[in-house]
């Protein structure tokens, strides 16, 4: 009995501690050892492999996405008890996946080799892919992030994406689990896979993928930290527009003005012309781009977007959100789910998408693929903008979520983003983290959350194509569907395999 409580404690906590693998606290080699902590009480009780995962992963996708709770609850105003149960539903949807990876392993492997070195990092990687698309796809947490960007394993996003990352994680904690259990030869060819898949990322973590292009962009991103909670209130509209004008008039000189999503509250048409020429002329004046997230009507009307538009451009150039957060921005199944909304105020949550193709916006010397806010957790969506593009640029509004891990967590996000595609991402947001980051994945300058602060700084587009922007995700999925079908089949001859004469 002892042991059995035990034993669930050393699930949870190790699950849990997974957090702080992850941005702000960035501790990377702590994913691979908490994971093989899972695999090490699987491989002693087997016949609990689902449970034993998907209470590990129900931890650690708890601890991760706590600040479900604060957007649901704080900021969304939904009584207490069901914003609990709310944000638990997420983490016991996605616990499914890893569970599903571990049971499998359990299932088909034959032999502790074959297992984990093979299935588990195959099955585990392939759950990951599907979280990242079905039911429109949440892709946060995904252990590779765990790498971005301290750890030697950043070096395989250029070439394998986010997935390979977490292949290699994954890989990574099966040879630490069998480490100990393996004949000294077993235990030197461990080191000799360990060494080579650590100390070949690291190598390639030197590489130069992409070559600069064009003239340097000076920058300004303005993060106006505008409380949620007097956002959308009429009675604040004109601060907010105050607010940002002041920003924009002492920005010091720049080729860009960048405010954040949603920065003016109200719909472009409804913008005040006296305010827009006040403020397109400030820009003006400084020889800038003004671009700010602002919601806008279709073209036929019919619906609303949630875009970025070019202020100070006579054609008004935009990008519209195409990849919209369910329940945030977009109801899902709203037969099913529209009671949800009685309960919280959660303004624009009709949005519209807004083009799967949507060319760059041209500033100056370089040309700009944007994203909003959680579009930069698809890195194979963004492939395709950032190969017309010199460099990315996000823009969100992280209020939602208060001074919790998520802001640290998104700019996690944008960092493996800059790695796959080899080029700068700037970022521009209300709360934080507003930051300039390198085509390696560095941060290279960054404004203090939840303050009203303008960045500002030179960065340097680039052009060429990575392994990644090539190939996508089919390499590694391919990969690992062939290891899963080698399993199988492995699996079929050993059953069918006649025992062995005495």
């Amino acid at each position: 009995m002892l042991r059995t409580i035990a034993m669930w404690l050393l699930v949870i906590a190790s699950g849990a501690a997974s957090v702080l693998a992850f941005a702000p606290y960035r501790l990377f080699a702590l994913l691979p050892l908490l994971l093989a902590i899972l695999l090490a009480l699987v491989q002693r009780w087997p016949q609990r492999a689902f449970r034993l995962a998907y209470v590990w992963a129900l931890a650690a996708y708890t601890s991760n996405f706590y600040w479900i709770y604060i957007c649901l609850h704080d900021v969304a105003g939904m009584p207490a008890p069901l914003a609990a149960g709310m944000t638990l539903l997420l983490p016991a949807y996605l616990a499914l996946f890893p569970a599903l990876a571990v049971w499998l392993s359990c299932r088909i492997g034959r032999g502790s080799a074959s297992r984990w070195l093979l299935l588990f990092p195959a099955l585990w990687t392939l759950g990951e892919w599907l979280r990242s698309w079905m039911l429109t796809g949440f892709p946060w947490g995904a252990i590779g992030y765990s790498q971005i960007t301290e750890s030697p394993l950043a070096g395989l996003a250029p070439l394998t994406g986010i997935h390979g990352v977490s292949f290699a994680v994954a890989l990574s904690a099966a040879i630490i689990m069998l480490l100990p259990r393996g004949t000294r030869l077993a235990q030197l060819g461990l080191l000799l896979l360990a060494g080579t898949l650590w100390g070949g990322s690291a190598w390639l973590q030197a590489q130069q993928w992409t070559v600069p292009s064009g003239k340097p962009l000076a920058v300004s991103l303005l993060q106006g930290n505008i409380p949620q909670s007097l956002k959308w209130d009429p009675n604040h509209f004109e601060l907010t527009l105050e607010t940002y004008y002041r920003m924009v008039a002492t920005a010091p000189k720049s080729d860009l003005l960048l405010l954040p999503e949603t920065a003016l509250p109200v719909f472009l048409e409804d913008i005040p012309s006296g305010y827009l020429t006040m403020i397109n002329g400030v820009a003006d004046r400084k020889q800038a781009t003004l671009i700010s997230g602002i919601p806008r009507r279709t073209p036929d009307g019919s619906g609303y977007l949630n875009a970025v538009v070019m202020l100070n451009h006579p054609a008004q150039p935009y990008y519209a959100k195409d990849h919209l957060v369910p329940f945030g921005e977009f109801i899902p199944l709203p037969a099913l789910t529209g009671w949800i909304y009685r309960f919280m105020n959660m303004p624009l949550s009709g949005f519209s998408h807004g083009g799967s193709r949507q060319l760059p916006l041209p500033v100056a010397d370089q040309r700009i693929a944007f994203n909003i806010c959680y579009e930069d957790g698809f890195g194979e969506e963004l492939t395709g903008p950032a190969e017309q593009a010199t460099m990315l640029a996000n823009v969100s509004n992280l209020a939602w979520f208060g001074s919790s891990n998520a802001m640290s967590q998104h700019l996690q996000l944008s960092q493996a983003r800059a790695l796959e595609t080899g080029r700068p991402m700037i970022r521009a947001t209300n709360t934080g983290m507003t930051a300039v980051i390198a085509a390696n994945g560095e941060v290279l300058s960054i404004a203090a959350p939840d303050t009203r602060q303008t960045l500002s700084a030179m960065v340097q587009g680039r052009s060429g194509q990575t392994p990644y922007m090539r190939h996508g995700n089919a390499p590694v999925l391919w990969l690992c569907l062939a290891l899963l079908l080698a399993g199988i089949a492995w699996h079929g001859w050993q059953r069918r395999r006649p025992p062995a004469a005495d």
